[in-house]
């Protein structure tokens, strides 16, 4: 049963399905230390980098009666970006790209919500990259909800996004002898998110 509004309509289960909704709406915090978010680009036109950020804050509203009322935000820490290479990592800092001296910030606010079916579940919204505001939409899998061994209510989903980097501003390249570039435009973005309800 999913959380944006999806019921078993089954007489025998509409209850359960009630019950659980009830349980579900509310109030998330994204928690850092079991979230990731990362991305991968395509490098010199034959292999991928992979990367992602280690700082972050989020929140979650889940309304399982209203699919459009549930929302989700994201603010990121341009300076926590890691790609295993502490010299593409300060490049990727520099004016050349994220400039996070001047857009210390990347954040995500969404503006709609709704059930693909089973478990799955698209989420659109305004994406800000150095102070450029454009729409973006993500599809996510529900993983699940559970009372951790300390007592919280976790909810928890998979989600994938691509983007082209350029209609942000982040233009930067550069030209390969046998033809053409080095880093793609495409970036793919993957999410996996632990957030727990909030008392």
């Amino acid at each position: 049963m999913g959380i944006f509004g999806r019921k078993d309509s089954t007489p025998e289960n509409t209850a359960a399905a009630g019950s659980s909704l009830a349980t579900l709406t509310g109030d998330y915090t994204i928690d850092p230390a079991h979230t990731s978010i990362g991305f991968t680009a395509r490098h010199a036109m034959v292999t991928n980098v992979k990367g992602s950020f280690t700082e972050f804050t989020g929140a979650l509203h889940l309304d399982g009666e209203n699919p459009a009322k549930s929302t989700a935000t994201l603010d990121v820490v341009m300076d926590s970006i890691d790609t295993g290479n502490a010299d593409r990592d300060t490049h990727l800092k520099s004016a050349d790209f994220f400039k996070t001296d001047e857009f210390p910030t990347m954040t995500f606010r969404s503006t709609g919500a709704e059930s693909l079916g089973g478990d799955d579940y698209r989420i659109t919204g305004d994406l800000s990259i150095l102070g450029v505001t454009r729409p973006i939409t993500i599809d996510l899998e529900f993983n699940g909800a559970a009372t951790d061994p300390f007592g919280n209510e976790r909810v928890g989903f998979e989600g994938k996004a691509e983007l082209l980097r350029s209609e942000w501003g982040l233009t930067w390249n550069a030209a390969l002898e046998t033809g053409g570039v080095l880093i793609s435009d495409k970036i793919k973005l993957n999410f996996d998110v632990s957030a727990i309800k909030n008392a």
